[in-house]
């Protein structure tokens, strides 16, 4: 997808004001550590897709249920901390390429093995 200046620039500003919000209402001791590894932004702004990655803690399904549960409350705290014309409603979803990049490390490690 070919973004726009602006669109990193916000979901740039989302990620970084988002990941503060998760670590003060998803303590790590409770949920493990949860990651935000990107964020997709539509072209008017207003659509937010939360790619997230996990550490520990309970089933990801079960942390990805509660924070869209809660995204109304993370969008509200959000828009406190920054300003922008539109305020962008939240999806959150579990990361796949976290997934991928881990197959990948195995199979190279078994490559490196056999060497």
């Amino acid at each position: 997808m070919n973004e726009s200046l602006r669109q990193k620039k916000v979901a740039s500003l989302v990620q970084e004001t988002l990941s503060r919000l998760i670590l003060e209402e998803f303590p790590a001791d409770e949920n493990g550590l949860i990651s935000i590894t990107r964020i997709d932004l539509g072209k008017d702004l207003k659509t937010a897709r939360v790619f997230l990655s996990f550490y520990g803690g309970p089933p990801s399904d079960d942390i990805v249920h509660r924070l869209n549960k809660r995204s109304g409350f993370l969008r509200k705290a959000n828009a406190s901390r920054i300003k922008l014309k539109y305020n962008p409603q939240l999806i959150f979803s579990e990361d796949p390429l976290a997934h991928q990049e881990e197959k990948l490390d195995i199979i190279l490690s078994k490559i490196q093995k056999n060497e």
